[in-house]
């Protein structure tokens, strides 16, 4: 009986120490995304962060221009995020849109100094 017992708690000990090596680092940042002119801006980031690694969660916010993103902090980062951002032609916080996705973008997604937005 106490053979059973021990190998009981044994198990539950492994699981409990196992369960707590499988959670990973999650944390919610908020970058501001300045560019973002309207609701094709707001799911064209949202897609685009889809397929960044480690990206759980990516909310636009085209109105008050932040992005919400949830990650795995073992996976990604502030930076990685920022520049995929930027990748898909719009300002994240410091770092610029890239200069040749920012010409894909349609014309109501281009900042209005380049006869773009709403």
């Amino acid at each position: 009986m106490k053979k059973i017992v021990l190998l009981v708690i044994a198990v539950m000990g492994i699981t409990t120490f196992a369960s707590s090596q499988v959670k990973k680092g999650v944390q919610t940042v908020t970058i501001q995304t300045p560019t973002v002119q309207c609701e094709s801006c707001k799911k064209r980031i949202e897609d685009y962060l889809k397929r960044e690694e480690g990206v759980q969660k990516a909310t636009v916010d085209f109105k008050k221009h932040v992005t919400k993103v949830t990650y795995v902090t073992e996976r990604t980062n502030v930076e990685n995020i920022k520049t995929a951002i930027a990748n898909a032609g719009y300002d994240a916080d410091d770092v610029k849109a890239e200069e040749e996705a920012y010409k894909k973008l349609p014309k109501c997604c281009k900042k209005p100094e380049d006869g773009g937005g709403m």
